[in-house]
């Protein structure tokens, strides 16, 4: 066998630690920044908060850490290192506070010492565990009955097949349970607020609602009806053969559809902490209209001012000022420095999270100032993840985790940043427009149509072309599946 040798180039990019550390904080909301900070805190005692709040600069960034925080770090504890300790740049006065926040101080309603309103209730499961109390079970028939509340989802639904469960409560909690066992706790569960939780599905879910509504008269009980018999054709709107096959006049079809409408198809997304997400979005930053200028602040409620431990400092200085310096105490400041270090390196951090936030929201507020000024969604311009990227000269990557998790709160409402990305359409005088800006005039389309005789697809292209969009059939189809608008059979009404 022949032996050969070759030269091979390879480009190979390796992060740093810090790079790291950095990718994983841009990804942190500020709802969950607090709670990082503490963690980092009790992890590595060289870090604290400052007792007294600093007021932050007006809008520049100051850099605590002269020099690359990479070359400070110490490696492990070597031979050398015990008998060449220098500690000059560790022990200095109150240098080392962080001093990151971006804050505008015309606007005292988002001023730091401000806490935020949160919900303080039940969650949803606790809600149902609390009702659960109330009813007279014996110990096998409770933890049978929590395992169930346990196994509902978010929706408020019982997804799971009984024969599953009954497994999962022999080999997980050594209980022997038949599914009519199972079935009985259900149906007391089912009885529990809000109307319609425990089903196991959307046609179950409504009728239960409906049972605690039957002494309303013969409209609950023609609505019953439906969904029991002809729930699919109901589904597909069908109306004809429904009216046919229970001999309903059109005023009974309306009132069960009315009755139907006015039912909720998520028992449990209005309870506790499942819609929390929802309606108490904390944004990440703020712009004000200044008489037609848009002004950028970052919300910095959840990042306390940080800076290195003075008793850590006081430590090395002790060691300093000793003239007895055994093994041990050279051990011990040696670790002292490597804490100090990774203070150093996660207050760095936390500054060029914030850097690269307002650098990045800042390119899309100039990006798209017109929408920001006005709230109009046609305005909106073809805007990808590249072009954020070349004005920042950030990588696509970091632009794009700032994006996916992060919330602007306007004087329009509050929106995520990836609302702002679109792809580019044509117009007929070659114009490229946003998607978005298409999407919306769809919807307004949609809006704005007859309910009794509703556009179709083909209907909706030729609209958007007399526009001068050039758009085909297909991508007018997939703008509406994207906007969650059912075809046109099914949004007609009676």
């Amino acid at each position: 066998m022949a032996l050969s040798q070759s030269l091979q180039q390879k480009l190979l990019q390796k992060l740093s630690p810090q790079q790291i550390q950095l990718m994983k904080l841009l990804q942190v909301p500020t709802a969950n920044l607090e709670e990082r900070i503490k963690e980092e805190m009790e992890e590595n005692p060289a870090l604290e908060a400052t007792e007294d709040d600093q007021d932050a600069t007006d809008g520049e960034l100051v850099d605590e850490f002269e020099g690359d925080a990479e070359d400070d770090f110490e490696a492990e504890g070597s031979e050398d290192e015990y008998d060449n300790i220098d500690i000059s740049e560790y022990v200095g006065e109150d240098d080392d506070v962080a001093d990151y926040r971006l804050k505008d101080e015309n606007y005292p309603e988002i001023d730091e010492k401000q806490t935020l309103p949160f919900k303080i209730e039940s969650t949803f499961h606790e809600s149902l565990l609390e009702q659960l109390r109330m009813l007279h079970l014996d110990e096998k028939e409770r933890k049978i009955a929590e395992q169930l509340v346990g196994s509902i989802d978010d929706d408020g639904y019982l997804r799971r097949d009984f024969g599953a469960i009954a497994d999962d409560l022999a080999f997980r909690q050594n209980i022997s349970a038949t599914e009519g066992e199972i079935a009985a706790l259900v149906k007391q569960i089912q009885k529990f607020d809000p109307a319609g939780i425990c089903a196991q599905d959307l046609r179950q879910c409504l009728l239960l609602q409906l049972e605690r509504k039957k002494e309303e008269g013969r409209e609950v009980d023609i609505t019953i009806s439906i969904l029991t018999d002809y729930f699919d054709e109901f589904t597909k709107k069908h109306y004809e053969k429904i009216q046919k096959g229970l001999g309903l006049s059109d005023e009974d079809l309306k009132a069960a559809i009315n009755q139907i409408i006015r039912l909720n198809p998520k028992p449990g997304g209005n309870v506790g902490e499942t819609n929390i997400g929802e309606s108490y979005v904390i944004p990440d930053f703020f712009i004000h209209n200044n008489s037609n200028k848009l002004e950028l602040t970052l919300n910095s409620k959840n990042a306390p001012d940080l800076r290195i431990s003075e008793g850590y400092r006081d430590m090395l200085k002790e060691y300093d000022r000793g003239s007895k310096k055994d093994r041990r105490q050279k051990e011990a400041v040696i670790f002292i420095k490597q804490k100090i270090d990774a203070a150093k390196w996660f207050i760095d951090a936390i500054k060029q999270r914030q850097n690269t936030l307002y650098t990045t929201m800042h390119a899309i507020m100039d990006y798209q100032y017109e929408f920001f000024l006005t709230g109009d969604e046609t305005t909106l311009k073809p805007m990808i993840l590249k072009d954020i990227a070349e004005r920042t000269a950030l990588d696509i990557s970091t632009v794009s985790r700032v994006a996916n998790s992060k919330f602007v709160q306007t004087e329009f409402g509050t929106y995520r940043l990836k609302f702002f990305f679109s792809e580019s359409l044509s117009t007929d005088s070659g114009e490229e427009v946003s998607t978005r800006e298409v999407k919306k005039i769809l919807s307004n389309m949609v809006e704005g149509e007859s309910k009794k005789k509703p556009l179709s697809d083909e209907r909706l292209t030729e609209l958007l072309q007399q526009k001068g969009y050039n758009i085909a059939r297909r991508t007018v189809a997939k703008y509406r599946e994207q906007l969650n608008i059912p075809v046109a059979r099914l949004r007609k009404q009676l």
